[in-house]
């Protein structure tokens, strides 16, 4: 599969490229190019910072398999989950950056926190996790057959606050009752699953292009992760539709006005073709074929497919929310520049949110290639 890795070198080299105008204007001139703003209050780059915060904490709960439950299947594999939590929790903490007025402020959090502030509890978590993720890393690299004492402890507090900041992240919308279709209990409860089949699905794309092992050992891996995503997009489709039918029965006015933008209003492209089709449908379908597994490049292909969904996903929970006016006439009332709640990601928002993806998906081949413990692909996976 090393002509996987030129092509996704080449494409991360573009990507970060494209992004470099984006990351010139947010840094430089500031948030005039953007499309949200005092009505839309969040975009493009809060639905990505969901995203792969998600990543980061599934790829985390997916390394646990193999250094703190030591799963044989899995035996090897943990290192390199935990290398892509490393690259894209950044990836997440970026795109959230991009979307703060003074980024400069950040040591506030840190030196005169507000703990009762749920924020405050994120970025103290996110810290912690890094510091989690790179300490586990660093023994993942030392570790020789089993999992030693302290590696499983280590793991278990990662795990549990890979729990938390996926879930935090669903506490963060929920508890803005002002926006009465994110209140509701299942959005805490949601993310983690959600986190978790991005995590599997990720891996699933790292056994297909990047695996080594022998070929019987690679089918089971990419069997177990296949079942492993056919129940978490079972499993989504249920909360999917526990949520929006719960807002439609309610009858709660910006509820239903809020879930039939989703449905039949500007994003239905987004929920339909992206989410529910190409992230769901699709994937469910193939790998229920017979024979599924042994085609690398399409397994490969349906975990892309999947992460695009789940992304697609996060920005139909965050932007068809926002479109729904909190006051009746409030869009008549006032009009100027960024007062609308017809949002759609600019240019620059664009830019930026592909640069980030160039970077993290640089730096995760950059690891595999240069890093001793990496370099070899995916290969140590017990036969």
């Amino acid at each position: 599969m090393k002509n996987v890795k030129r092509l996704l070198y080449v494409l991360g080299v573009v990507a970060l490229l494209l992004g470099g105008y984006g990351f010139y204007s947010r840094l430089f001139i500031g948030e005039r190019d953007v499309n949200y703003g005092s009505y839309v209050t969040w975009g493009l780059w809060v639905a990505m910072y969901l995203f792969f915060a998600g990543i980061a904490s599934g790829s985390y709960m997916v390394a646990t398999l193999d250094h703190l439950f030591e799963v044989p299947l899995f035996k090897g594999m943990g290192k390199y989950a935990l290398w892509a939590a490393l690259v894209t929790l950044p990836a997440a903490l970026i795109s959230i950056g991009m979307d703060l007025g003074h980024m400069e402020r950040i040591w506030k959090v840190y030196l005169q926190p507000n703990f009762n502030s749920l924020l405050a509890q994120m970025v103290w978590g996110y810290t912690i996790f890094g510091i989690v993720i790179l300490a586990t890393l660093v023994l993942a690299t030392r570790q020789k057959e089993r999992p030693t004492l302290s590696m499983k402890i280590l793991m278990s507090v990662g795990f549990a606050v890979a729990i938390f900041i996926s879930g935090g992240v669903g506490a963060l919308l929920g508890v803005n009752a002002s926006r009465a279709v994110w209140h509701v209990g299942l959005l805490p409860a949601q993310f983690p699953i959600f986190s978790l089949a991005t995590g599997v699905a990720l891996m699933l794309i790292i056994v297909c292009f990047f695996g080594t092992m022998r070929d019987e050992t690679r089918l089971r891996l990419q069997r177990v992760l296949g079942v492993g995503v056919i129940v978490l997009l079972l499993v989504k489709t249920y909360i999917l539709w526990a949520d929006f039918s719960m807002s439609l029965y309610s009858g709660v006015p910006q509820n239903v006005e809020a879930i039939n933008q989703v449905l039949y209003g500007d994003y239905w492209w987004s929920f339909w073709i992206l989410q529910i089709v190409l992230g769901t449908i699709v994937p469910i379908i193939v790998l229920l074929m017979p024979n599924w597994s042994k085609n690398r490049w399409l397994v490969g292909l349906i975990g892309v497919l999947v992460l695009v969904g789940f992304a697609a996903a996060r920005a139909n929970i965050v932007f068809p929310a926002l479109s729904i006016p909190e006051l009746a006439g409030l869009a008549e009332a006032f009009s100027g520049p960024h007062l609308n709640f017809d949002y759609f990601p600019s240019l620059m928002e664009w830019s930026v949110t592909v640069g980030v993806v160039g970077l993290s998906t640089l730096a995760f081949l950059i690891g595999l290639d240069r890093l001793p413990f990496l370099k070899n692909s995916p290969s140590e996976v017990t036969q």
